[in-house]
């Protein structure tokens, strides 16, 4: 549903100028007004928040524990390339979804909506329940991951009791307010940058010598063992077997970052400003924390380091905690231990509230049930949290499964789901530029230089690699019908998503005319809103002190 459709006295394009001040703000007070504070969320996410959240908020154990095994696997020289290869498609990714949703950040804003406006409804429809079982099962993931790191700690308590505490405290959350998760979000995030940045310190100093042992290591590591690993086959063959693994394993890493960027725009203030400036600075993001981050880790860790993928509890297969240990510091090993606690479940705090709004993004779009689209007087979709938390119980799957089965279980099924959604957002993209230029729409936020060009190559890439997630699956000796299936099946579960969708409505068009696209409705309403947020500032004072004041607010807020 619209602004346009949900007033009674409205202005232009359905704007209720009476009532989209106190919306804007989200205040409660105005909740039982109309019903339309009972079908949109509030706009709270400041810009403090959403800067924060791009940088770091789904940052988890993937990229603090999960790139042990790729470099135990591929070796260093394929850790660093694989990260900074990533990067640079993960940043194409992240421009042209931040140019689409930069345009029009409406309530209910997702990737999947954007899918429906301006490619088909049923490509909308498909990328709407991917995103939403993909999301909910890394809720699950985070929590199995952070629970195992707790027994790095010897300790006498359950598992079980951990995963049901964390699933509680991160459901509450998620059921508060959402400038309560924003806020709460900002400081995981914080401590999360600060912690790498920490790290990164860590692993120069250990590199040049500074640590406890004084022992240089430089490069060394990648002399001895090696900086690239055999990995299926011998010889040159299996060094790029290794190289491929490292490619399609380190997505897990990077894994609907750029999906968290458009769901916070629907409750982001001045989004059409806020979001271009969180999509500019996520390039810094990805430059310090994972091509420096899996540099750092092939330096200051050896390969073949005992405990990398064959022992003890969560922390303990980290790189960072192995080198920690072995250069002879004591104590940083149980911080760190803490901070991988705490980046798991904020990462699982961000994915539920991902698969909650992608609900509620479908239940506005008429792609779900409409009870999906109701909110609380805070603007919280409560249904569509409760439902998207039916998820969560799979970490309890880890009571009575191998470990290390179940967590890559989780990380080949949602890298399936990550390269679908990638494909999908640069066709979107493309279709989006199409439907600008045939309608002569050039009031655009946010435009890259890189695209539409660099849609064009991610496509191809991701397609690739959609392709090689489960490539060693087809090895002489390494078939195995679960890890196919494991590999493959998100696949299959969203063509025949689409499928379904197509066959029941079958008179739609296979893909909307350029001409036919609608880039207006709505459009207005988020213009008054912003023009509404502008005058509720106070106005500028002169001199010195009010101008290092408006420096302090505008980064505060």
């Amino acid at each position: 549903m619209s602004l346009k459709d949900s007033g009674n006295e409205k202005g232009p394009e359905g704007v209720d100028f009476a009532r989209s001040e106190s919306y804007a703000n989200g205040d409660s007070e105005t909740a039982g007004v109309t019903d339309l504070s009972r079908t949109e969320t509030r706009r709270n996410i400041k810009s403090r928040h959403a800067q924060m959240l791009a940088i770091g908020g789904t940052i988890g154990t993937g990229l603090f524990v999960g790139a042990g095994q790729a470099l135990a696997l591929a070796g260093p020289a394929n850790l660093f390339m694989a990260y900074s290869i990533i990067c640079f498609f993960v940043y194409g990714i992240v421009t042209a979804v931040a140019e689409v949703a930069a345009y029009l950040p409406s309530p209910g804003s997702s990737m999947s909506s954007h899918g429906t406006r301006f490619v088909s409804k049923s490509m909308g429809f498909a990328m709407g329940w991917l995103y939403w079982y993909s999301f909910g099962i890394l809720v699950a993931y985070e929590v199995t991951a952070a629970s195992l790191v707790i027994n790095y700690w010897p300790n006498n308590i359950h598992i079980a009791v951990w995963i049901t505490l964390m699933l509680l405290v991160i459901i509450c959350l998620n059921m508060a307010p959402v400038k309560w998760y924003a806020e709460s979000e900002f400081w995981f995030a914080s401590l999360k940058v600060i912690m790498i940045l920490g790290l990164l310190l860590l692993a120069f100093i250990l590199a040049v010598g500074g640590g406890p042992d004084g022992k240089r290591i430089g490069f060394s590591y990648w002399k001895d063992p090696g900086a690239m690993n055999e990995y299926l086959v011998e010889g040159t063959a299996g060094r790029f077997c290794a190289f491929i693994y490292a490619l399609t394993f380190s997505m897990f890493s990077f894994n609907f970052g750029p999906e968290l960027i458009v769901l916070t725009s629907g409750e982001m203030r001045s989004p059409r400003k806020n979001l271009p400036t969180a999509a500019k600075n996520f390039v810094w993001r990805l430059i310090t924390f994972y091509a420096l981050g899996s540099l750092a880790i092939s330096v200051i860790c050896r390969s073949d380091a005992p405990g990398l993928t064959d022992g003890g509890y969560g922390a303990a297969a980290s790189p960072w905690v192995i080198a920690i240990k072995q250069s002879g510091i004591k104590v940083l090993d149980s911080i760190i231990n803490g901070g991988i606690i705490l980046s798991a479940w904020s990462s699982g705090n961000s994915f539920l509230y991902m698969s909650s709004r992608s609900l509620y993004s479908m239940a506005k779009s008429g792609n779900a049930p409409a009870i999906f689209a109701r909110c609380n007087r805070w603007g919280v979709p409560v249904y569509a949290t409760l439902a998207s938390a039916l998820f969560s119980p799979l970490a309890y799957l880890n009571v009575g499964n191998s470990t290390s089965q179940v967590f890559n279980w989780f990380i080949n099924m949602t890298n399936t789901a990550g390269f679908t959604s990638w494909v999908c957002c640069c066709i979107i993209l493309l279709r989006f530029r199409k439907a600008c230029k045939a309608q002569g729409v050039t009031d655009i936020p946010f435009q890259s230089f890189l695209q539409p060009y660099a849609s064009w190559i991610c496509m191809v890439f991701f397609i690739c690699l959609l392709g090689l997630n489960g490539f060693s699956v087809f090895f002489p000796g390494h078939w195995s019908v679960s890890g196919f299936l494991t590999a493959y099946i998100g696949l299959p579960i969203f063509l025949t998503i689409y499928g379904a969708h197509r066959i029941y409505h079958w008179s739609d068009s296979w893909i909307i005319d350029p001409s036919e696209v609608d880039l207006h409705t709505g459009l207005d309403a988020i213009k008054a809103l912003e023009e509404e947020e502008i005058e509720r500032e106070v106005p500028e004072k002169t001199g010195a002190k009010a101008k290092a004041w408006r420096v302090v607010k505008s980064l505060w807020e």
